[in-house]
């Protein structure tokens, strides 16, 4: 009976093993994903089509490289989640330098290319990629290696949380010479919260917000523009033609909208009223569009993939996997809550596009990317809850409760199949 009972173990083994990223992964992240990932090629094509046709004669045209980075983005999101996270320990540092490299040139005058003031892309032939969407996962993936490895030591101000904020400002400083604070914010909430869930003490996290914040108005008092949004995040009305323009029109396009919007591709801001209704101001066109209905089901879906990723962090099977999970989902819901945040003119602009759902291609693909890595976490939680059921199973089966030496059998039988 014993013996009949443990060759069960192998056998489930392998068909977990064999089953499709599908069953093995967590559904209810997946299909959230999925939603909003269609519902921004929607919503793309729709507030991008006059301006596609203005500019280029195409009104399809950024549809066409939504869609064609969307592909990229569908390969390393199961490339992603088909490899062992595990196997990035090793590949930390090559893609720290990898990106350090690159977010060097992209500040050079023949390599980086200049958008309204900031040089924030590179030219790769026909598209343009971020340096800094590549930043946040190779911080990710660096910063769950480098606290995993000295967890012992971030309780201790000089042992811990000094080398840590080094490391930290650094990143910081490459993203801020970019002049992009909108994901300067973003990577610093990263790391942060992966700091506090390797064990750092909160007065520590306390501590380092509060030099942050202290970062960030340096930041702002140095660039007379970063400045200006805050006056017109106070007083839009103030200057309703100039600095206020974006934010009173971004309010205008919501109100419109009521509560089952205006219809699909029948936006008015679209008509050139609303700058960069495409990109960082997506959301204000779904809300014309689709009304509070459609808002509340994008919240609804954001809400549902930061609940299930931090599941995924809390039942990871070692601490470098919750770091990943927990850096991935704290940077997906933090970027998209800023986004929302000032659209909605509860804070200032920061100029960060949506999650899944705005125009850009280099942060799609590397942003399904990290929903790949943290659907990986999710595949190696279910297989050691999968490994404890069985344990126990097996221990019923036999009239008696598993030893600890039993269960180390079970767990060495699933790392071998």
């Amino acid at each position: 009976m014993r013996a009949r009972a443990a060759l069960e173990l192998p056998a489930a083994s392998r068909t977990l093993a064999s089953s499709r990223l599908w069953r093995r992964g967590d559904r209810a992240l997946l299909l959230a994903v999925g939603a909003l990932t269609a519902f921004g090629l929607v919503m793309v094509f729709s507030a991008s089509e006059v301006q596609g046709w203005l500019w280029f004669h195409n009104a399809a045209y950024y549809f066409e490289h939504q869609l064609m980075w969307l592909a990229l983005g569908v390969i390393l999101l199961v490339a992603g989640a088909n490899l062992d996270y595990h196997r990035l320990r090793p590949l930390a540092m090559p893609l720290g330098l990898v990106t350090v490299v690159l977010m060097v040139l992209v500040l050079l005058p023949h390599f980086g290319v200049e958008v309204n003031g900031a040089r924030r892309w590179l030219r790769l032939g026909p598209l343009q990629m971020q340096p800094a969407e590549l930043a946040k996962i190779a911080a990710i993936v660096f910063m769950a290696l480098w606290l995993e490895r000295h967890r012992d030591r971030l309780s201790s101000l000089e042992n811990g949380v000094v080398p840590f904020l080094a490391l930290l400002g650094f990143t910081v400083l490459l993203v801020i010479l970019e002049r992009d604070l909108g994901t300067t914010l973003i990577v610093a909430g990263i790391l942060l919260a992966q700091f506090l869930v390797a064990g750092g003490r909160k007065r520590h996290v306390l501590l380092l917000a509060l030099i942050m914040a202290l970062c960030v108005y340096l930041f702002i008092r140095m660039e007379p523009y970063r400045l200006h949004r805050i006056l017109a995040f106070v007083d839009p009305w103030s200057d309703p033609l100039n600095t206020g323009f974006q934010a009173i029109q971004s309010v205008v396009a919501l109100g419109s909208g009521g509560f089952a919007g205006l219809g699909l591709g029948h936006s008015i801001q679209k008509y050139q009223w609303l700058p960069f209704a495409h990109t960082d101001f997506i959301f204000a066109i779904v809300g014309e569009e689709t009304g509070l209905l459609g808002t509340s089901a994008v919240l609804g879906l954001f809400g549902l993939f930061a609940y299930r990723g931090y599941r995924v962090a809390l039942k990871a099977p070692d601490a470098f996997g919750s770091l990943l999970a927990c850096g991935v989902t704290t940077w997906i819901a933090l970027q998209a809550l800023i986004n929302i945040a000032a659209v909605t003119v509860t804070l200032p602009t920061t100029g960060i596009p949506l999650p899944f759902i705005s125009y850009g291609g280099s942060s799609l693909a590397i942003t399904l990317l990290a929903v790949g890595i943290l659907m990986n976490v999710s595949t190696q939680s279910e297989k050691v809850g999968w490994i404890r059921h069985a344990s126990i199973d097996l221990g019923r089966r036999n009239g008696r409760t598993l030893v600890p030496g039993d269960r180390r059998r079970a767990g060495a039988v699933a790392e071998r199949t």
